[in-house]
Formats: structure tokens, sequence, C-alpha cells
């Protein structure tokens, strides 16, 4: 969770939101799945011990068991291993999941040192867990050691494999809990989209948690017994070295086929593996639940100290991603359910009459919609090409501090920003700007657009607010944007100026052709070529180093959740404005709302014509990761063409006399004619 300490309105409104809001929640999680240990270890220590030929005396055996020292001493130990997973699920969630493009991509995340430390500490917990169930499992499954006779008829202290076994297996199990989570996005936390009450959540789930841990046990103790088979005598050896205990000779070493082909033993594992996954993903679950609960924002305040926590504020300022998502999606159901609130945005302030509250709200909504334009356009043009980067023309190599980078595969292609995404901060993602130009675009692809071979769409599709269509003014050569390579390249305060610096290209910099490449600067350039050349023809390596196309795609639609949000707020706001805006607010902002709207439509048509994107990916059922996200293009392709027909049909003909471009008028007259 990121905090940016800016301004005064962003440190309170954070503080507020973290210390009133997401804390609260959190702890709210943890304690209810703190109450539920109590009855899941019931019902574990039961099928642990169940007996079918006395069932009366196992039932009495079990509850006598829960109430003895031990028992209550293991509550204390599961107890607080529910909190630090309570705890791990505040610190690593998010609302964007991290989507590896690539096979090393996935490797370096499974390798990052944080990663290793929340393994260890699942090693940890995974550890103390079983040593919990063997508490209640009792038997041979209670103690490390145990007294045993020697051949002479001495007694000496034995190695208890069983205990052993169950031990590993726990922290083995944590261990792959941690890197499946990982793998299958764990930490991801989706927004439902039917609002449902927490309990009526929790028990529609609660079947999906059970069959999830069951099946996920399953396959992590074959795992686990297939490694202790073959590299099972380590561990054994170096606990009998440790504490001086010695090996039975008259019962069959856990390591061999005879040794791991005993059903209870198996059986045991399996279950409590089970019972360890599910009061992990009990909590988890729980917590996904409480964060992602509907938040109201009001949407003005009379007093100046809660100006933070009003609805335009949290919008636009750069607020930790949670806090946007939860934003946007009371935008979305007040725009639909509550006409009293959507009053409150269509009003005007006082003195003044000054629409702030829809130019807020309608402001950070387009440039949402547009920043995912840029992107979509980008990456259409970086695919079109091959993924290859594009020779940079003479006067994009000497660009200014102000433009923004992009990497794309093992290339750096530059990417300028629009002018249009340095009005509001857009976004609250991770691909998207947070501090103006100059912070990074981090898309999968970004194409470099002061190419002399980029396509004039792309460069129209990327002019400034003012324009926000492909088809705006006249259409350029590309000859004609080489020439002027300073639209890009200008400072931020020469744009707020208006002015424009002159061309680099009529104005020689002596500095600049004086820098000169050094000879040990050439000679390492050339080495790294060579070594890449070398690298792309082993196939191991390509095959790590390659781009996922289909995992490139879904980086790219990975926040479009805020984006639905965004259309279907401003759609429903749009239809509302028909008749209850009094004064005309909305009209005023409806051609440049319309406009990105058919602009976003066509760069996601254009997408969708990809192959790999059409595809709609199949969802896992064995994982609680979260795979909504997978899927979430075509949710955002849905609901921008029907946001565009919530508009289309209730202004009706109306729409003729707004002022756009001949080309969008062409667009919309199909959504009027119900052709699209």
């Amino acid at each position: 969770m990121s905090i940016y300490p800016n301004n005064m309105f962003s440190t309170k409104q954070t503080c507020w939101f973290i210390r009133k809001v997401i804390c609260w929640r959190a702890v709210a999680s943890i304690a209810w799945a703190v109450l539920l240990l109590p009855p899941i270890t019931a019902v574990f220590v039961i099928l642990s011990r169940f007996n079918l030929l006395h069932p009366i005396h196992t039932i009495t055996e079990c509850f006598s068991l829960l109430t003895s020292a031990s028992a209550i001493f293991s509550f204390i130990l599961l107890g607080g291993v529910i909190l630090m997973v309570g705890f791990l699920n505040l610190e690593y969630y998010t609302v964007i999941p991290a989507i590896a493009c690539s096979k090393i991509a996935l490797l370096g995340q499974l390798l990052h040192p944080r990663q290793f430390l929340n393994s260890l500490v699942h090693c940890i917990m995974g550890l103390i867990v079983a040593w919990c169930c063997a508490v209640f499992i009792g038997g041979s499954y209670e103690t490390l050691s145990y007294p045993c006779m020697q051949s002479d008829g001495s007694s000496q202290m034995c190695l208890n494999e069983y205990h052993l076994v169950l031990m590993l297996a726990g922290a083995f199990v944590g261990f792959s809990h941690s890197l499946l989570g990982v793998i299958h996005n764990m930490n991801y936390v989706s927004f439902h989209t039917v609002q449902q009450y927490k309990y009526l959540r929790f028990k529609g789930s609660l079947p999906l948690v059970v069959k999830c841990s069951a099946t996920q046990a399953l396959y992590s103790i074959r795992n686990f017994i297939a490694l202790y088979f073959f590299l099972g005598y380590i561990p054994r050896a170096w606990i009998c070295k440790t504490l001086n205990l010695h090996l039975n000779s008259s019962i069959h070493a856990l390591d061999s086929i005879a040794g791991l082909l005993d059903l209870s033993l198996l059986y045991q594992l399996w279950m409590s593996a089970t019972f360890l996954l599910f009061t992990w993903y009990i909590t988890l679950l729980l917590f996904r639940i409480f964060v992602t609960e509907v938040c109201s924002f009001p949407v003005q305040s009379s007093f100046n100290e809660d100006v933070h926590q009003c609805l335009p504020k949290v919008l636009t300022g750069k607020q930790p991603m949670i806090l946007k998502f939860l934003a946007l999606q009371d935008l979305a159901l007040l725009s639909q359910r509550s006409p009293s609130r959507r009053c409150e945005v269509f009003s005007l302030s006082q003195p003044g009459g000054h629409p702030h509250n829809w130019n807020a709200i309608s402001r950070e909504c387009l440039s949402l919609l547009a920043d995912l334009t840029q992107r979509l356009v980008a990456y259409h043009d970086t695919v079109a090409t091959n993924g290859r980067a594009k020779s940079l023309s003479t006067g994009s190599e000497r660009k200014t501090s102000s433009e923004t980078s992009v990497i794309s595969g093992t290339e750096d292609l530059m990417s300028p920003r629009p002018t249009m995404f340095m009005k509001t901060p857009a976004s609250v993602f991770s691909r998207s700007i947070i501090g103006g130009a100059q912070s990074p675009l981090t898309v999968p692809f970004t194409p470099d657009l002061d190419s002399p071979f980029a396509s004039p769409a792309l460069r129209r599709l990327t002019a400034p607010a003012e324009q926000c269509s492909p088809w705006y003014g006249t259409v350029q050569s590309p000859h004609i944007m080489r020439r002027a390579p300073k639209l890009w390249s200008t400072s931020t305060d020469s744009q707020a100026n208006g002015s424009l610096p002159p061309s680099p290209a009529s104005v020689p910099s002596p500095k600049q052709e004086a820098s000169k490449p050094s000879l040990l600067a050439q000679f390492l350039q050339n080495r790294k070529e060579q070594v890449k050349n070398f690298l792309a023809k082993r196939v191991l390596i390509m095959y790590l180093f390659n781009k996922l196309p289909e995992a490139s795609s879904q980086a790219l639609f990975a926040d479009s959740q805020a984006h639905i949000w965004a259309l279907e707020g401003l759609s429903y706001l749009v239809q509302a404005s028909f008749s209850e805006d009094q004064f005309g607010v909305v009209q005023t902002t409806l051609p440049s709302i319309l406009s990105c709207m058919l602009v976003l439509q066509e760069a996601v048509d254009r997408h969708f014509k990809l192959p790999h994107a059409s595809s709609k990916p199949v969802r896992s059922t064995s994982s609680m990761g979260d795979s909504t996200y997978k899927t979430l293009r075509f949710a955002l392709r849905a609901t921008l063409k029907t946001a565009i027909y919530r508009i289309t049909t209730t202004f009706g003909d109306h729409l003729n006399a707004v002022q756009m471009s001949a080309e969008h008028r062409k667009r919309l007259q199909q959504f009027l004619e119900y052709k699209e």
C-alpha cells in the first residue's frame, strides 16, 4: 500500500483512510478468523481420531482432549498463526495483480528477497500448525522421541519418524502455499459485481474454500512424499545426530516404499495439510470480504476539515490504490441508485456558481479512459512491429527529462506523455502517471512515437486532450511529424506557459555535438550486442525471455476494474442529467465524454482483433487465487459498449447537435441505429 505525503490533503486523507477503514476492516476479519478457529479445530480432531467401531467413545475422547492444557496451548499458538497470516494479507494485498509477462519475470518474482522472507515465515507457521496437529492427533504422532529397547535389552531414546514426517510436511505445505500465492496471485483482491452481505458472501464461498484446501493439500502431500522418498534421510540423520537419538531397526523407515504406503500416515498427513490450508484460506477469504465492502464518500462537505474525505478530492488526489478503487466503486453506485447524491454532483458552488464537483469527477474519469486508450494504442503499435525497437530519429535522440521512458522486453522504447495526462494524476496504478509527466509509464509494450516510421494515426490518438480524437484537425504526413520533435521534447514549464522551445533540429547544441561516446562506451556497447545476439540463439534463453502474449494482454487490462467503474459512473450520470441536471453542467463536457469513449472503443476493437486477445481463458476452480483479472478485458468491452448505448438511447437525435468530428459522428450514428 503506497502513501504519498505530498500535500496536506493527501496526508490527512491517507492517514484517515488507513486508520479508520482499512486497519479496522483487517482487524475485524482476523477477529472472525480467530473466533472460527475452535469449531474448525474440533472438526479436525473428530475427523483425525474418528473410529467407526467406537463412535461415541471417540467423540467423548475428542471433547476431553479439546479441554486439556496442551490443547489450550495449541489454540494459543494457532491464534498467533492466524494473526500473522492476517498481517501478511494486509501487507501483501493488492487490487492490481502483478502479472508476469515472461517466464523469467515469474522466476524473478519467486526469487525476490521479499518473497524469500515471506516463504520462510510461511515455513515456520506451517511447522507450528503441524506441531499443533500432532498434539491433537496424539498417539504415535505426538512426540519426537520415544523409549525403545536395544537388542541387548537396554533402553534408549529412538526417533519417532511419524512425528518428524508430520512436522516436515507442515513446513513443506507452508512453503508450497507461499509459492502458489505468487503464481496464482492470491494476494489479489477483486471487487464483486453483485453486492451481497458479508455473511452471504462467506457462506457462498465456503464450499470453494473446502474444495481448494483439500485439493491443494492432496497435491502438496504427493509432492512432499516424492521429495521425502529421495531426500528424507538427510533431515532424519541430522535430527538423530543433533538430539542423540537412535533409529528403531524393527520399524520400516518412512523414506522407503513400504513405509510411505502406510494409509494411516497418508490420511493424517492429508488431514493436517487440509486443516492448515483451510484456516489460512478462511482468513484470506474474510479479509477479501471485509476490505472490498462498499465505502460511501460524501460528495461535498460544509466543513473544511472534512473536505479531504469527499468523493471529488478522493478521486483526484494521490491516494492508495484501494482507496481509489473504493471511491470509483462508490461513484458507480451513486450514479445508479442515489438521486440525492447525483444532485450534489450536478450542483454549483456558492459563491461563484462553478460545477466543481462535476468537473473534478468527469476530469478524473476521462483521464483514466484516455490513459487506457494510450496504452492500447502503444501496445497495438508494438505488436504490429513484432515487438522490435524502432530506430530513433535525430530529434528523439535529444529528449529532455520531462519525457517518460518505457522498457519493453530487452529494448528501451521512449514513449512521450501527452499533455492530457498532465492535468490530473490519472492513476493510482503502477502503470500510469502518479506524479505528472516525469513518472514512468510501465506498460507491457510501448512504441516510440517519435520514430519516422510511426503511423500518423498513432500520433493522432495520443494528441492533447482538447483533441481527444485521432480525427481532430488535419492529417499530417510522417515527414512533417519528423521535422517537429519539439512537440514531445518540451519541458513542463513551457507547456504550462503555452510556448514551445525551438526545435533541436533547427538550433544546434554545442554541448550535444561535443559529447560523443568514448571508446570504452563503444566497446561495451559492442560487447553488449554480441552477448544479446549469442543468447538470442539459445532455445532455453528464448523460452525464458520471450513475452507471453496472453499474459501481456492481461497485464494491459489488469487495472480495468477502475475503468469499468469510470465508464459506468460517467454514463449513468450523463443519462441522469437529461432530467436532473438543472444547470446544464454535464452538457458542457458531453462532446469530450463521447469523443473519449468512441476513441477508446476503437482502440479496444483493434485490440480484440489480435489472436491472443479474443480467446477467453478458462477460470481455475482448484485454487483460491482470484482469476477474474483474466477476463477483465471482456468485461470492459461490454461495459464500454453499454455505456455508449446508455447515452445514445437517452439523448437520441439530440446528439446531432453535439459538436464532434465527422468520423466520430459517423461512428456515433451506428450506435444510434443499433448497428454496433
